[in-house]
């Protein structure tokens, strides 16, 4: 006999979503992009700086953020801009690094 699940296990296409979700965070530089562009609006070269990394490396990451629709942006004149306004990614993010944090003893 088997239990009854108290929650229904997630459907194919929910599964999928999440997963994607999960690759597009299994890279620190593009974390810490997220993280940055969850508390401001920036270029690719401000990312870069806040980043620790060379432009070319955060406009690589910020198209696939694009393409998974964790970022957005805007033009204004000759500059971009890049924003990440998901409340549930930050949230994912967020406790992603709490976590961390819990495990390195660095909290």
């Amino acid at each position: 006999m088997h239990e009854k699940l108290v929650n229904p296990i997630p459907d194919e296409e929910h599964s999928q979503i999440a997963a994607e979700t999960f690759r597009m965070l299994a890279d620190a530089t593009r974390v810490r992009i997220l993280w940055a562009l969850f508390h401001d609006e920036l270029s690719v070269n401000a990312l870069a700086e806040h980043v620790g990394a060379v432009p070319t490396a955060v406009s690589q990451h910020l198209a696939k953020l694009r393409l998974a629709g964790l970022v957005s942006s805007r033009r204004e004149g000759t500059f971009v801009y890049y924003s990440a306004s998901d409340a549930h990614v930050k949230a994912l993010v967020a406790q992603a690094l709490y976590y961390a944090e819990h495990v390195s003893g660095t909290a």
